[in-house]
């Protein structure tokens, strides 16, 4: 019988592979932060003998209380601070480095300074573009081609953003990799849960979540309440998230009170309920289980991803959305329902007509949970420390 030592099998085929990210990163309130978190909390638990390391970027004039996990930080503005940072990386053991991208997340015009940056890394690099505008100008596309070029590999979230960053910008197919934006994976249930728990029970609840900007077109949602509640009289429309803190930052609360001046001007007062503050992850999941419908009414055609719509979708929630990309892409085929830009007489239309129809309904979240499992936390780790093992030379 031939003597096999499984342990040492094991052991050889567990993923070991150091990877240090660069981007912004919790406490942080910014969607990229979350999403830095999320993904590397979920490749942890594959790959727990390199853990991960953050290098967070800092915005001017502010510093946050980070965990143990990051090990550097430098400030977008302040060309030294890139510098050191280089030489954290430099020196450290990671194999690859993994870079979050936003125009806005780096300093100069359009996060330019990200560029001398990266040449500098003497490692493989990763990056995951979270904004990619077709049709670009010279400037930007400049900035997204030069990142490319100098990436073993960049990760998209959507067969459309991949298209478009061979169209408009000349990257190479073969350095693209689609990954899906993660999701916590939550149960399938018929029924909306946590409702006596949240003081909601014996409503039928509309949200949407998120950071707070004008470019949200939750106004929208507002102005289609009156017609909601009309055929539906126990409608909520729950607004979960506070202000972006950049928006608060330059302009104070003046969308929100635009808002909640709409709202009382409508009568809607009693129908329009605010959570005013940045959910935990926990917090989030059990209000996305009351949820009987959930609406992304942005303004942004060119939006190439959502993690709230993602959240929503991964969650099985009867979803409405405008049609920017990343909602067309992810709720094609029967997975969602697509509305006007700006247009409060459809929204209350295709809201009215899911809650009058409740097989419709059950079969939209049937298929959007179905469509959801390919982007659990725990898939999405998977594909990205394959991709990591294999750039490493």
């Amino acid at each position: 019988m031939k003597n096999i030592n499984y342990a040492k099998e094991l052991a050889d085929k567990e993923r070991k592979v150091r990877v240090i990210y660069i981007g912004s990163y919790i406490p942080r309130e910014c969607g990229i932060a979350t999403f830095t978190k999320d993904l590397t909390t979920s490749i942890n638990m594959l790959n727990p003998h390199c853990l991960a390391e953050i290098v967070a970027v800092n915005p001017p004039n502010l510093t946050y209380d980070y965990p143990w996990e990051v090990k550097y930080r430098f400030n977008q503005e302040h060309p030294t601070t890139y510098k050191n940072a280089t030489s954290y990386i430099n020196q450290s053991s990671a194999e690859v480095v993994c870079l979050q991208h936003e125009f806005g997340l780096y300093g100069g015009k359009s996060g330019e300074k990200i560029i001398p940056f990266l040449k500098t890394i003497n490692k493989p690099i990763v990056a995951t573009f979270h904004t990619i505008l077709p049709n670009p100008n010279d400037h930007y596309k400049k900035i997204l081609s030069e990142i490319s070029s100098l990436c073993e590999a960049v990760v998209v979230m959507i067969n459309s953003a991949a298209e478009c960053l061979v169209r408009d910008y000349g990257v190479d197919a073969n350095k693209i990799v689609v990954i899906p934006h993660g999701v916590p994976d939550i149960a399938f249930s018929k029924e909306p849960k946590n409702r006596q728990k949240m003081g909601l029970e014996n409503k039928t609840i509309i949200a949407t979540f998120g950071l707070l900007s004008s470019g949200k077109g939750i106004e929208n949602v507002i102005e289609a309440m009156p017609a909601i509640v009309k055929k539906i009289p126990n409608a909520t429309y729950l607004l979960l998230g506070q202000t972006h803190p950049v928006v608060k930052r330059l302009e104070g609360e003046k969308y929100r009170h635009q808002l909640e001046e709409k709202v009382k001007a409508l009568g809607m007062s009693n129908h329009v309920s605010y959570i005013n503050r940045y959910l935990s992850l926990d917090e989030l999941i059990a209000y996305l289980q009351t949820i009987d419908i959930y609406i992304t009414p942005y303004l942004n055609p060119n939006q190439i991803t959502s993690g709230t719509l993602a959240y929503a979708v991964g969650a099985g929630l009867a979803c409405i959305s405008t049609p920017y990309v990343y909602a067309q892409e992810v709720l094609d085929g029967n997975r969602g329902v697509l509305v006007d830009y700006a247009n409060n007489k459809e929204i209350a239309k295709a809201v009215i007509d899911l809650c009058e129809h409740p097989r419709k309904k059950l079969s939209l979240r049937k298929q959007a949970y179905e469509y959801g499992r390919q982007m659990t936390w725990d898939n999405v780790a998977l594909k990205y420390l394959d991709l990591f093992t294999s750039v490493i030379k």
